[in-house]
This record gives structure tokens, sequence and C-alpha cells, in this order.
């Protein structure tokens, strides 16, 4: 075998190490005769511009002729052909230059093979492969694309019988050579199909193959080579293979391929169509191309918007029979709509901005010619969906209070067809994609926007909006203290409008917000509030007691002033003291930087408007207590985030 390899590639001659940056595509099809008989067509596609503009060299040309074509069956190599070229042929720029205020200069031809070749009737695909290497430098979307070469297949599916073998699907149209930058574009990019099959169309993978070593490999023998998609350019990927607003799409049922570009450059584009029979994806014929995105500008553009998410749609109108139609166009001085009502002749207008009202429900093609007849005439085709009555609505059932779970129920209504779309937004970042959820809010005093977008199949979308009050619960049960015992407290909790201590042990009345409670004996007493608003929101703090058997004073090793609610003051818990006569806070240098008289008063970490350091610094109280004695203590503390 490998004599046999050495011998071809010495009588056909050929440089396999001569790179093709200037093939910009391909296109492989196939017809089957009877007896299994398969005819070939494998259309490359090249930039002939001189190299001068980008295009290729003489010596690259002339080394893609012949080209070279593997076979395998399932995944063992079946045959290998050199094959002559039988045409080279420039394509139309499909375009006037007239009708373009500075037109680019293209060119684009198509060399294209035959290879006919007898297939055995089999339960395993046969393969075709055809590699080169590489692609042109300037495309960009895919990384390191002169580097990069390509692989284009196709799959011929098994006939175990041998009879009512597959044709391909063929794609009628050459593929477009320029794009105009921010112009609306729209290419069909369909398919026939001999055996009557369903086609599918998307946007999908191009494929490396070859190398700069290797720009044209002879696949002899073996096995199928590992064929793995290019690595796209981020943040392009093979379903969003060029920028634009709105993207690039193809309509998976027509094969129309849509979209405004707004990014210039050279960017590479497959597309795949699918063949169905009885519900099974036998076979998929691909293109690829580069679209070459510039910033060519045409001098007349027919253009309206598109205000819908589905691919190459003005708008699905859910409300009612009638439509505004926007016209985007420039250049223009005469216009035709047709509305696309196919058993009418009156559903035309020649306004600029026409309304018409739709004599039913369903899909209609409307159509806008501008400077019909002229010698620059442009048009564009959009689609319309007329599917009334849908409404979104909503109701919500619990307490708006936070922390306890609110239930929202979708009412939204369709006359035409089966809701199956949710998109809910609760307005404290959170969403939801279910019909009925339920949602919890945090205890924040906040009026929150709830949106709910509701939609169809027939791409009805509607929104709607209810604002909810939920109010922040804030009990207070007052600050921890001390008291000598034998003596009276005096409680006064804040933040709800009924009030339960719990437990009621020495507490004139454990339901109001003031008891007061009396100690007989010294220990820590903690008690918890239960508060409830007035719009029955429950909410809960603790408070201790602590009872002293004489003079007592408690000062706290750290705080942490965060502003997070929870020991954020430096702050004394005195009792049986008269009077504090000084309370004062120093930093290790001896400054002071905070000073009170007053046991209620705390420091809260700051000077002079600005956060302190974390670190220690030191303080130093006199009090008086009941007797008239004066103490004085000193000590640290530290000050934490």
């Amino acid at each position: 075998m490998f004599r046999a390899l050495l011998l071809i590639i010495f009588l056909f001659g050929v440089s396999i190490n001569s790179h093709a940056t200037h093939i910009v595509g391909a296109d492989i099809t196939y017809v089957c005769s009877p007896g299994n008989m398969y005819e070939f067509t494998i259309n490359i596609y090249r930039d002939c511009l001189p190299p001068s503009q980008g295009g290729g060299t003489t010596v690259a040309l002339q080394d893609d002729d012949p080209g070279y074509f593997t076979i395998y069956k399932g995944n063992s190599f079946f045959s290998f052909d050199s094959v002559f070229s039988n045409e080279v042929f420039k394509i139309p720029a499909n375009f006037s230059n007239d009708c373009i205020n500075n037109p680019p200069n293209t060119c684009i031809s198509r060399m294209q093979f035959k290879l006919s070749k007898f297939l055995p009737a089999s339960t395993t695909p046969y393969t075709l492969i055809y590699q080169r290497c590489c692609r042109n430098g300037t495309v960009n979307n895919i990384i390191n694309p002169d580097m990069t070469g390509a692989t284009y297949s196709c799959t011929i599916p098994p006939n175990a019988g041998g009879v009512n073998c597959n044709n391909s699907a063929v794609f009628k149209n050459f593929p477009p050579q320029i794009i105009c930058v921010n112009n609306p574009f729209v290419y069909d990019h369909s398919a026939t199909d001999a055996d009557g099959d369903s086609l599918s169309y998307e946007l999908c993978d191009a494929f490396k193959g070859a190398s700069q070593s290797d720009s044209k490999p002879i696949l002899f023998g073996g096995t199928i080579p590992q064929i793995v998609p290019v690595t796209y350019r981020s943040p392009f990927s093979s379903t969003l293979p060029l920028g634009g607003n709105p993207i690039l799409a193809i309509d998976p049922k027509t094969g129309m391929m849509t979209g405004t570009p707004n990014i210039l450059g050279r960017f590479v584009v497959s597309v795949c169509c699918r063949e169905w029979r009885n519900g099974v994806n036998i076979n998929t014929a691909s293109r690829e191309f580069q679209f070459v995105v510039t910033n060519c500008s045409k001098a007349v553009v027919a253009n309206m918007p598109q205000y819908s998410e589905e691919p190459n749609t003005y708008i699905v109108n859910c409300k009612g029979y009638n439509v505004f139609f926007v016209n985007q166009s420039t250049g223009g001085f005469k216009y035709h709509w047709d509305f696309g009502v196919n058993s009418l002749q009156t559903d035309t207008s020649s306004d600029f901005q026409p309304t018409y009202s739709y004599p039913d429900t369903g899909t209609y093609i409307v159509t806008l010619l501008v400077n019909a007849g002229t010698t620059c005439p442009d048009s564009i085709s959009r689609v319309v969906k007329i599917y009334p009555q849908f409404k979104s609505d909503f109701s919500y059932s619990g307490l708006l209070c936070p922390d306890l779970p609110l239930q929202f129920t979708d009412l939204s209504t369709s006359t035409t067809n089966n809701i199956n779309y949710w998109k809910w937004s609760f307005d404290d970042g959170n969403f939801s994609n279910t019909q009925n959820p339920s949602h919890t809010y945090s205890n924040v005093d906040k009026l929150y926007k709830v949106t709910l977008i509701s939609g169809n199949a027939f791409g009805c979308r509607d929104t709607s909006l209810q604002s909810l009050n939920i109010p922040s619960v804030n009990v207070f049960a007052g600050n921890d203290t001390v008291i000598v015992k034998e003596n009276y407290i005096r409680f006064n909790a804040t933040g709800a409008s009924s009030y339960t201590w719990t437990p009621p042990t020495n507490l004139s009345d454990a339901n109001v917000f003031n008891p007061q409670g009396y100690y007989s004996n010294t220990g820590e007493y903690v008690y918890v509030l239960q508060g409830v608003t007035t719009n029955k929101c429950v909410g809960y703090d603790t408070i201790k007691v602590t009872v002293s058997d004489g003079p007592y004073l408690h000062v706290p090793t750290a705080f942490s002033p965060n502003g997070d609610g929870i020991n954020d003051f430096f702050r004394i818990l005195a009792s049986g003291y008269t009077r504090l006569n000084t309370f004062k806070i120093f930093d290790r240098w001896g400054k002071q930087i905070f000073s009170t008289m007053d046991f209620k008063k705390g420091w809260d970490g700051y000077l002079n408007g600005r956060i302190c350091d974390i670190g220690t610094y030191f303080w130093m109280i006199t009090a008086t207590d009941l007797e008239g004695k004066q103490v004085k203590i000193k000590g640290d503390v530290s000050l934490i985030r």
C-alpha cells in the first residue's frame, strides 16, 4: 500500500505543502442512479482576486487541481480518487454596481469536480472527505485561520437492499459574496431534494482539516480521520458566526437567512441542511462559506424593523387584527406594500408607512418594494403573525411580609394556543420560568415591581406588572441592661403593634410593649419578644437583663463597627452607679478620640467622620456608686471588622 501511495504522488506531481489561503468554502452533493452508481459534485469556492488584493497566488490556485477525495465505508478506508476539475466558473456578484455608493472589488470563482462511484449496498454509511489547508489569514471569527485547514464531507446513508438509494439535498443559490455592514441582509439559503424528503436548516460547525505541513493530504488506507470543529474566537461561535443587530439567523423551515451585520470583516459561516424521512434524519448536507462584511453602502435599501424574537418576523400581533408598518428604507421615492393575503388582490398600499387590517388569524409574508421598476430597486420581506387575543395577568396570595413565601398564580389567557412560556422578575435579582412560582422577600422595606412575561407557541408575548409593598419588620426589645437586685426596670419595645414577652417571669404584663420588671434575686434573665405589625407580619428580638448584687460595671473587650446592627458600638453596661464622671478612649499614641459622661452613649468607631483603623484602643472610666464612692478602672478594647 505504501508503494501505491508513492506512485500516486509521483504520477500527479502535486506539491502537498503549498498553502491555499484563497479557499473560502465548499459544498458537496450527490445523485444516485440505479445500480448504486453515485455522481458526486464537489464545489470549491475560491477568492480569485490578485494576491495584492488578498487573493491567492498562481501556484496556490493551480495546486487546487486535481482534487483528492477519499471515501470511507463506516470507519474503514474504501477508495481514493484524484480528480481533475471539469469547470472553473466565476460567480456573478449578485448586485448591480450602479446601486452601490462605493462598490467593493470582488472575485469569487467556483472550481467544480465530478466523481462517479459505485458504492455497494451496505448497512453502514459511506463518507466522502476532502481536506485543504489553509484559510484566509484575515478571517475574524476563527483563531489562527491561516494555520487552520478545512474538512468538507458528505455522508451517504445505509442502503442495505441496494434499491431506492438516497439523493442529497442541493442548495438553490450561489453563496453571497459581499454583505454591506449595518444594512439588512436577506438571503435564500434553502435547498431542494429530489426524493421529496423534508428539509430543515441550522447554523452549524465548520471543521478543521489538513495542516501547514501537509496542506493537501492524500487520505489513503487506514481508518477515517478524526474531524473536529474549528476554534472560534470569542464571542463568536458556530451559531453566532458574526456580529449583528438583529444577529444572523436562519429560519429552520424555509432556509431564509436574515440579519443586520454590524462588524466589518471576514467570517466563516457554515449551514447544515438536514434531510428527514419518516421522522428520521437520514443525511445532512452542509455548505461552508466566508461572509465578507464590508463598508459598502447600497444607494437604495428597503428595510422594515424586526419587533419579534422569531427569525425575520416583523411582529406577532396578539391584541387585534390591525398592524401599523414602520418603514426604515433609505434612498426611496416610491413604495409598494403587499401584505401577503393570498386570497386578495387588494391587500396592497403605496403609503410610506401604512396600516392594514387583516381579515383573519394566520401567518403572512409582507413584502416592501422600494423604487420598483427603476434602475436601483430593492425589496424586503418579513413575516407577520396575527393571533389575537392574548393577555398576560397574574395574582398572588399570602401576607406581604419579609421572610414569608408569596404564591404567584398565572392568570394569562390565550384564545389561539396554549400558553407555554413564563418569565417572572421579582425585582430583587431573582427570576423564575415556572408557571406558578412562590417567592420570599428579604427584610428590606421596598416597593417591588413584579413582572410576568407570558407567551404561547405562536410567538405571542405580553407583559403584566404589579407593585408589592413589602415593609421591613424591625421589632426591638431594647438594649441589654444591668440592674441591682430588688429594683425595677421599665421595658420599652418598638416596631410592632402587639407584643408578647417570653417567658413572662418577673414581668408585670407579658402582652404590652412596656412591662415593668422586678428582680429580687441576682442572675441573668433573657426574654424573647414577639412583635406583630398592623399588617400581621411577625418579628422577633431578644434582650438580656443582668441582675447584680451591688454596683455592676461591664466593659466589652471588642466591637465591630461594620453597620450590620450587631456589636456596632463600644458601650458600658452599668448598674448601681449614680453618675458617670468620665468615659474616655485613647489611641495607641495617647490621643483622646472619644469622651462622654452618659452611660447610654458609646463609641461608634469614628473620629471626625472617618472610620478608625483596626487595632487596640485604651479606655478609662471613673464613676460614683450609690454610697458616694468613686470608682476608677481602665483597660483596652479591640476594634475589628
